[in-house]
């Protein structure tokens, strides 16, 4: 029969001791199969065999912590990329936004500058009608 798992867990049931996460795991119909891989054999255990069945025991937990830890921090860490990659795409879409307004504005100063020079060419050239004529109305 297969372990029975559960399908839906809960923060506490993820970030818990390895202890709480046999006790989760354990259902009582489980058979005595499941019990050995998930509790470890029972009965009467020997002295210093058992001190160091203990100590293995204490190390496997403390590496199952760090990996814990580990694995939170790499997904801590992605989010952080995540974020990052947010910002920084919203970055080059505001870059290239920007970039398309200045070309536009350098285009209407460029007419501006193009219409000014016109009516300052065009007021010198009746400037000069007016004072050609005046002269010429002087002279006869």
């Amino acid at each position: 029969m297969p372990p029975k798992f559960k399908r839906h867990l809960n923060d506490d049931d993820v970030t818990g001791s390895v202890k709480s996460e046999r006790r989760n795991l354990l259902e009582d119909d489980s058979d005595e199969e499941e019990d050995f891989f998930l509790r470890g054999p029972s009965g009467p255990r020997f002295g210093p065999r058992n001190d160091k069945i203990k100590h293995v025991q204490n190390q496997v937990d403390e590496v199952i912590d760090v990996m814990q830890e580990n694995i939170t921090k790499v997904i801590e860490r992605g989010e952080r990329l995540d974020e990052l990659q947010d910002k920084s795409e919203s970055l080059s879409d505001n870059a290239t936004a920007f970039s398309n307004r200045s070309k536009q504005l350098r285009r209407q100063m460029w007419w501006r500058g193009c219409k000014i020079k016109a009516i300052m060419a065009l007021v010198a050239i009746i400037l000069l009608l007016v004072i050609i004529t005046t002269i010429i109305s002087h002279l006869e």
